[in-house]
């Protein structure tokens, strides 16, 4: 409907301008019929035109106060005026303006605006989650090769405290190492560098030291050996199968492990020495992981200061500082992690909680536009730079996008106007040519 209505003013147009002609020239032709017909008159009757006169009415004239209040066409006053002479004047635009492609030409006396180079203010908010914090995370080994006997641990994430006892393994070479102790305090008792060196060995093979001080008062040796753990958490396996190691990608994702299953350490199976059997996660120690696509990397750097809110969680936003950025896209993102340490003990935030976080103080200098004079094309930006008789399109490069203003990189000067409200000058319908650079 718009394109038809557009199609019509300009029928209307030219019909106008094509009146307005055939108007002129009868003008001129009564005039020559009366001054053929006063031939005989004195000079002073005369009323020569000299050259620029005879052209007035179609020389193209800018007049911003009479295009005022136009819409589309503005400036196209057909109508006839009078200057002080009183002679006719007809104010019109020529046509090869006229009819220049309405997708890359417009008429417009709409306000315009220039770059201007400063500091804005950067209002971005990065999504994310906490996680555990690795670097925390505690291991219980077996120190000894062994056969688990008993074990006090019956679930996944189960809370341990630094002390607690984990499982009982039976081992031969820490039962032989207490029989050669009891023999040697037996029947040696004098030659202390022996048993010294008997009591070091059981310690160093894990053997608790109030167990030891308890063998020797008895004589009896201990068929198994308690391991603790020496950290306070939540209890994880170390493995999959009895033996293997988790790698390092399964550690960065644990987050993504909270799944309901059954321990594969059971009473009974083997452990080997060095072998890692449980970690343990501190849950008062937390990352926050943030998303960071590529055009944020600029503003996203260590020791950048965030507002994280957790979602769910309105009275419990806190004030939190990047202090690393990963220097690698994870597998299968599109996005950079940078991490921000948080203390859990107050907040109790759950594991995997989505957050959003507000960059704070965070400034960037550049050339800007308001963002209403730039239109977005999908892989272009376009704005409309004034010229002498409207607005022409023009491709510009774009960078940082503030929510405000648009940081302009290239493809207009500081010198040149664009128009205030570009998306004003652009028909619902219509399509923005760009002239390609050859």
């Amino acid at each position: 409907m718009k394109r038809k209505k557009l199609i019509w003013v300009a029928i209307l147009t030219a019909s106008v301008v094509i009146a307005g002609a055939v108007t002129y020239y009868l003008l001129q032709d009564k005039k020559k019929s009366i001054a053929h017909s006063n031939h005989g008159n004195t000079d002073s009757m005369r009323m020569p035109m000299d050259s620029s006169q005879n052209m007035e009415g179609m020389v193209m004239k800018e007049d911003t106060q009479s295009m005022e209040g136009m819409e589309g066409m503005k400036g196209m006053n057909m109508g006839e005026g009078s200057d002080h002479t009183g002679k006719g004047m007809l104010h019109d635009i020529a046509l090869h303006t006229l009819f220049q492609p309405t997708n890359s030409y417009v008429l417009s006396t709409m306000p315009v605006t220039r770059m201007l180079t400063g500091d804005q203010n950067i209002d971005l908010e990065l999504l994310g989650f906490t996680a555990y914090n690795t670097s925390t995370i505690g291991s219980v080994a077996a120190r000894i090769t062994g056969r688990i006997e008993k074990l006090y641990v019956q679930y996944r994430f189960q809370k341990i405290e630094k002390g607690q006892k984990v499982m009982e393994i039976y081992s031969p070479e820490l039962l032989t190492g207490q029989q050669n102790l009891l023999y040697l305090i037996k029947n040696d008792s004098t030659n202390t560098t022996l048993i010294n060196s008997a009591k070091e060995r059981l310690l160093l093979l894990g053997f608790p030291a109030n167990e030891l001080t308890q063998i020797i008062r008895t004589g009896k040796p201990h068929f198994t050996v308690t391991v603790y753990s020496n950290y306070s958490g939540h209890i994880h396996e170390a493995g999959g199968p009895m033996g293997s190691e988790s790698s390092g990608k399964e550690q960065m994702d644990v987050s993504q492990q909270i799944v309901t299953q059954e321990l594969t350490v059971k009473v009974g199976k083997y452990v080997q020495k060095g072998q890692s059997i449980f970690r343990v996660y501190d849950p008062n120690k937390l990352w926050a992981l943030l998303n960071v696509y590529p055009s944020d990397f600029p503003f996203v750097k260590e020791g950048t200061s965030v507002l994280v809110q957790p979602e769910g969680y309105r009275d419990k936003s806190f004030n939190g500082t990047i202090y690393y950025v990963e220097p690698f896209f994870r597998p299968g993102n599109r996005t950079v992690t940078a991490r921000i340490n948080i203390s859990n003990e107050q907040l109790k935030l759950p594991v995997g909680i989505q957050l959003r976080a507000k960059l704070l103080n965070t400034r960037y200098k550049g050339d800007w536009l308001p963002k209403e004079s730039v239109i977005s094309l999908g892989l272009d930006k376009v704005v409309f730079v004034k010229v002498e008789k409207g607005f022409r399109v023009q491709k510009i490069e774009t960078g940082v996008n503030t929510g405000k203003t648009i940081q302009v990189i290239s493809g207009i000067s500081k010198q040149d106007s664009v128009a205030a409200n570009a998306q004003f000058l652009v028909d619902s319908e219509s399509f923005i040519k760009i002239k390609k650079k050859v």
